[in-house]
């Protein structure tokens, strides 16, 4: 019986991952997650007036620091008790799904995509079409895929002023002065983007892509039109099923989805629960759909490189108390263990996607028993046609009404509140105190948070923690599936993690994948 430990350092993500797996006779049988970037926001913030958050939080992340705006203006709101005028609120809600949107684009063709080229593939004969698509800087669709996301961005440079890092949503609204012209030219450039997503991912309109309900369907879908076959999204299932993605990164089963896109009133936008949000919030288990408690949300620390508390707590009571010394087999990830109802959970796309109903998507985790890498990427290359259409209306009417706010005055105060959100990659929390108008306590939990968690105080493992066990690793000089499964998750490490110290820990192998 072959045992050996292998580190896999993971390029191509945000920040850097490191994921530890125990083999056993060319399998997985146990994994941990850690990264290398220390998060010190929320201690930075302790002590500064309250719209600093505003400035200083959109830093965490380069790629979704739209949504970090976007839930530390929500959080100041919430505890102001105040509600932004409906077109705010329409501009706040493009601006955020047009960076949710592009790093789907961007995730799936750059870094995602990438490992179709990998040599484990080379005998295989849709590898020469992988190659031609996706070899790094080279691919057809890794060069499409850049200048169309890079383009859907001037959206946001638009409305906002800037990208990354604007600071134009503000408690109460957003502080741009925004012209009949700009939102003539973000249509055309949403326009545009439709265009490409429609005909080099979809390979067919979104109606189309919309009748897709069950894993029948789909597999007649494809064979249905050479643009079908030929598309990206073709692809990828031609792709999938050779490299057999349903069968690995089953994840924990839980999904947790926070809500996000308030439906402004009057708008002609409809939910698909006929709910208040455009991507519903809500939980699903094998106990079936319940409503979304966000007092159910609580951190772990027992396994990170942090002090101060035993169990798990809430996030508005929890602390971020670096404990930067000690050796401790336990503790190897400076991320803390967020759990939902005590139970490891999946955010993201496929979330989203399953609260509301998909029924695709519904369908084929039944088929499969589970999440996978082909249900868990496929709802990200999906997400574009749930979303898009709302984009285009809500850029229609926005400025409809002559005499519409897009701010309103907010007068800060002591006292809690709760920003959350759908980011990119799943759901974000940001939880501040403010005491005698500074801000006492600051925390947030991002996606990769929840997705690439250590275990908690219960030894119980974060979801790809989890989704990597039993995975098959015939090459050990190349376990290719391992980040398969870790990025279909798609990791962003700096909103997460912080370091790691392997201490005696001396692995047989170290690879970079």
């Amino acid at each position: 019986m072959a045992v050996r430990t292998i580190e896999v350092p993971l390029n191509r993500v945000e920040g850097d991952l490191e994921v530890r797996v125990t083999v056993e006779d060319n399998r997985v049988v146990d994994a941990w997650s850690a990264g290398t970037t220390f998060r010190g926001f929320e201690r930075l913030l302790v002590g500064r007036a309250p719209l600093d958050g505003l400035v200083l939080t959109p830093r965490i992340c380069g790629m979704c620091s739209t949504a970090h705006l976007y839930v530390a203006a929500r959080a100041l709101e919430n505890l102001a008790g105040i509600v932004p005028p409906p077109d705010a609120i329409r501009v706040r809600n493009v601006a955020l799904l047009a960076e949710n949107l592009q790093n789907d684009i961007r995730h799936s063709f750059l870094l995602f995509g990438a490992d179709f080229v990998n040599e484990a593939y080379a005998d295989l004969p849709i590898h020469a079409e992988a190659v031609r698509r996706y070899a790094p800087l080279a691919g057809t669709a890794a060069a499409s895929a850049l200048r169309e996301s890079r383009k859907l961005l001037e959206i946001i440079a638009i409305l906002g002023g800037q990208w990354p890092h604007s600071s134009f949503m503000v408690p109460g609204g957003v502080a741009s002065v925004i012209s009949a012209i700009d939102f003539l030219q973000c249509r055309h450039v949403l326009s545009r983007f439709r265009t490409y997503y429609e005909t080099d991912v979809l390979g067919c309109p979104i109606a189309r892509i919309a009748q897709v309900k069950t894993a029948a369907d789909l597999d007649a879908w494809l064979d249905e039109s050479p643009k079908h076959r030929d598309s990206e999204l073709g692809f990828f299932l031609r792709f999938a099923r050779v490299a057999r993605f349903a069968e690995i990164g089953k994840g924990p089963g839980n999904y947790v989805s926070y809500g996000s896109f308030d439906i402004p009133k009057g708008s002609a936008v409809q939910a698909s629960d006929g709910g208040p949000n455009l991507i519903p919030s809500g939980f699903l288990s094998d106990q079936g759909h319940t409503t979304f408690d966000e007092r159910q949300i609580t951190e772990h620390i027992a396994h990170s490189w942090l002090v101060g508390y035993e169990g798990g707590m809430h996030p508005s009571t929890g602390v971020t108390e670096p404990y930067a010394t000690g050796a401790e087999g336990t503790r190897y990830s400076w991320a803390k263990a967020p759990r939902y109802a005590g139970g490891a959970t999946e955010v993201g796309p496929l979330a989203e996607l399953l609260i509301a109903g998909h029924p695709l998507l519904t369908d084929l985790v039944a088929v499969h028993g589970g999440s996978n890498v082909l249900v868990r990427q496929l709802a990200r290359l999906l997400r574009g046609s749930t979303v898009l259409p709302a984009m285009a209306t809500w850029l229609e009417e926005v400025g409809a009404d002559p005499g519409g706010l897009v701010l309103r005055d907010v007068e800060m105060r002591d006292g809690e509140g709760v920003g959350l959100g759908e980011a990119a990659r799943g759901g974000l929390g940001h939880w501040i105190r403010v005491e005698a108008g500074r801000i006492s306590r600051y925390q947030v939990i991002t996606p990769t948070g929840w997705n690439g968690s250590p275990r908690d105080a219960a030894d119980v493992r974060g979801p790809w923690e989890d989704a990597l066990r039993g995975i098959a690793v015939p090459d050990l000089e190349n376990p290719i599936a391992i980040g398969h499964v870790v990025r279909s998750f798609d990791p962003c490490l700096v909103c997460t993690v912080h370091a790691i110290d392997v201490g005696n820990s001396k692995p047989a192998a170290r690879f970079r994948i």
